[in-house]
């Protein structure tokens, strides 16, 4: 059986990833120091016989080590694990290198030793700094670029990184802004979308910061996962393999949305008649974002399919089943 590592495995993203792969037959080690992710992500699967999980942080280079020599050989290496704070980021830049970089470099020469074909790091649209250019393209980010954090400048040096190692295969996606179930609406750098849906449900207004004529590229959960497993060479519908991608990769819709038209989609769902509170804008907020993802189409053959209305349904009903999250 096919062993592929997921590290954040207990986050939003990765604990979506580790349930599919389970699904086509993975044998999967997940790894999570439950920082930030949550042990409920894992319920679905967590007593799967297939699933071996790890409360270790990606720093500890012996559980690192430990856990690879236990488990290897292993064939894919899916990296989500990270700092994702913007602020804790800023006040902790030390950390935020040695965890967004550093781990990650280290990761990637481990897993070689393990045997692994594909490494699949989260990158992130942060790595493009304020990009004025839409949409925006892949090699908008270079050295040169502005990072405005340095949770964005970790990202792109590991992402550039990844993608220029040839053995393991290295891939790393630059997601959007992601949204769907599991998404913590209380967490400080959650997602305009689970804010929004949080604070409808509950019957208050939903909060905007400045005009709502910011635009916004958003992408559902599914669709992401289907990104991760193509750019490792696992087709989504049945697990079948082919070579992975080697490179950098934007994942999102290219279409965008003002922040005022989604809290009408999402008011429209649950309740038209709350209000909206204009709020003041908050520093350093980018005006618009665009991905252009023309090349993930043309070379995974991936493209999304869930339209933003139904995704947001999906989303709203997975919250109104488990309320204990808001």
């Amino acid at each position: 059986m096919t062993r592929s590592v997921v590290t954040g495995a207990a986050g939003f993203v990765g604990s979506h990833l580790a349930e599919k792969l389970l699904e086509l037959g993975h044998v999967v080690i997940g790894i999570d120091n439950l920082s930030t992710g949550k042990a409920e992500n894992m319920e679905a699967f967590v007593n799967d016989p297939g699933f071996i999980f790890y409360e270790a942080d990606i720093r500890d280079r012996d559980s690192m080590e430990q856990i690879l020599d236990t488990h290897s050989p292993i064939e894919c290496f899916f990296h989500l694990a990270a700092v994702v704070s913007v602020p804790f980021s800023v006040q902790h830049p030390e950390i935020t290198h040695e965890t967004n970089y550093k781990s990650t470099i280290r990761l990637l020469s481990r897993s070689r030793k393990a045997g692994a074909g594909a490494f699949v790091h989260a990158g992130s649209a942060a790595e493009y700094g304020n990009e004025s250019r839409l949409p925006i393209k892949e090699e908008y980010a270079s050295d040169e670029t502005e990072h405005l954090s340095p949770y964005g400048r970790t990202k792109y040096l590991a992402s550039r990184e990844v993608a220029r190692s040839s053995n393991p295969c290295g891939v790393s996606l630059r997601c959007f802004n992601i949204y769907g179930p599991r998404q913590d609406p209380t967490s400080q750098y959650s997602g305009v979308i689970s804010r929004f849906i949080e604070q409808a449900l509950k019957g208050i207004p939903l909060t905007v910061f400045g005009d709502g004529e910011q635009t916004r590229d958003f992408i559902f959960v599914e669709d992401v996962i289907h990104a991760y497993l193509l750019s490792a060479g696992i087709n989504p519908a049945n697990g079948k393999k082919s070579p992975p991608k080697r490179g950098i990769y934007n994942v999102g819709r290219s279409e965008s949305i003002t922040i005022n038209r989604l809290a009408d989609i999402i008011k429209s769902i649950i309740d038209p008649e709350l209000p909206v509170a204009h709020l003041e804008p908050r520093p350093g907020d980018i005006r618009h974002s665009l991905a252009d993802i023309s090349k993930t189409v043309r070379t995974f053959g991936w493209k999304p399919s869930w339209d933003m209305k139904e995704g947001l349904k999906k989303t709203i009903e997975w919250y109104r089943e488990n309320p204990e999250t808001l």
